[in-house]
């Protein structure tokens, strides 16, 4: 059996151990110790790293009695080894992890609610509850709980025995047998955890609710706690400083100038699609009532104009061909026509340009990579 000092001491950054065992597996070295800090992958918390004497640890796996740590190299069994953890990776879970009991344990007061998912993920922490909540609800649970952190609590680690546990109302997301090890935020939370937790919830620092979306029937809440949290502010003053000097406003004023550029934006989009008709009404007007064949370049035609135009000029000419873009790109096409079997056309326009594209009398599209003068010489001789 590994002794598990990340129980007895979560703060123990070093330690020292016997190595009992070591063994090649698949993913790398499996080390074995007589005791460890370092934290197995667990009830939502991530392993901890570090090393161990000149070796990586990279993961670390509880398999029944045994702490099994991944390293990226061996070590002679029985030797002696000093273990080293990532001190700011494993503080930061800690933080996240008693910032989750609080902010889970208010919700489940509050709003009757289970946590029925938590993760540690790179970017932030996510909580699954068993039922929805509105944003102003989340604000609620979001100030109770930094009221939790201020307050600087104890955070207390029990083992109740059996009859003690009967007595008590805890909250935990599976059926527990054996010793069950209970998590106590005074005001907030009683939870069953494996995990580790800071001390006192002033070390929690700032717990910050940055998203949330529906999952399964209830809500997912993504969080930014402790030093995360931190640096998501720092990330997002930074940006809004910079948004304040793009539109020559102060940071507080920066929604109402985004509001009134996209109102601005709307109205310059208005005017481009009437210019952009007009222009498309001019095109049209150029070709007589009549006319055997109206082929038709223009730059920038979005395939909506393409197919509108070509439809246009049909309906005044016997055969009617819109071409976009350029000979360096290629082009855009639709062929429109009456009394023209243009589907048959399209496959040889096709075949001879090296275009793609097909469809049905009396409209084809598609696209094709030759110069216009190639294309209208086609368009001649058919």
């Amino acid at each position: 059996m590994t002794r598990k000092l990340y129980y007895e001491n979560p703060y123990c950054r070093e330690f020292d151990a016997a190595v009992t065992d070591c063994r090649e597996g698949e993913k790398g070295w499996e080390v074995v110790l007589n005791q460890t800090a370092f934290y197995p992958e667990g009830g939502g918390q991530p392993a901890d790293q570090g090393r161990l004497g000149g070796v990586r640890v990279l993961d670390v796996q509880e398999r029944g009695e045994e702490i099994i740590h991944f390293c990226d190299g061996p070590l002679p069994s029985g030797s002696a080894v000093t273990g080293t953890l990532d001190w700011d990776r494993r503080f930061r879970f800690m933080q996240q992890h008693s910032g989750e009991h609080i902010f889970s344990g208010i919700v489940h007061r509050i709003f009757g609610y289970d946590n029925i998912g938590f993760h540690m993920g790179k970017d932030c922490v996510t909580v699954d509850f068993s039922g929805l909540l509105s944003e102003e609800d989340i604000a609620r649970v979001e100030r109770e709980a930094n009221a939790a952190v201020f307050a600087d609590r104890e955070i207390l680690e029990t083992y109740p025995c059996a009859e003690e546990l009967e007595r008590l109302e805890y909250r935990s997301k599976k059926e527990l047998e054996g010793q069950v090890r209970i998590i106590t935020v005074p005001g907030s939370d009683v939870c069953a955890c494996c995990g580790t937790h800071v001390k006192r919830t002033g070390e929690i620092g700032p717990i910050r609710a940055v998203a949330s979306e529906h999952y399964k029937a209830g809500i997912r809440i993504s969080l930014q706690i402790g030093w995360k949290a931190l640096e998501d502010y720092e990330e997002k003053h930074r940006n809004i400083k910079e948004i304040s000097a793009l539109l020559s406003v102060p940071p507080q004023e920066t929604a109402g100038a985004v509001r009134k550029l996209q109102e601005q934006l709307q109205e310059l989009k208005a005017a481009n699609v009437a210019l952009r008709q007009k222009h498309l009404d001019r095109l049209v007007e150029e070709v007589s009532e009549g006319t055997e064949t109206a082929v038709v370049f223009e730059p920038d035609l979005n395939p909506v104009e393409v197919r509108m135009l070509a439809d246009r000029l049909a309906k005044k000419a016997g055969f009617a061909a819109v071409f976009s873009g350029n000979d360096t790109d290629g082009y855009k096409y639709v062929m429109c026509s009456a009394n023209t079997d243009v589907a048959s056309l399209g496959k040889r326009f096709n075949e001879a340009l090296n275009g793609r594209g097909g469809g049905r009398n009396p409209m084809v599209q598609g696209s094709v990579m030759a110069l216009q003068n190639q294309i209208r010489s086609f368009l001649c001789r058919e």
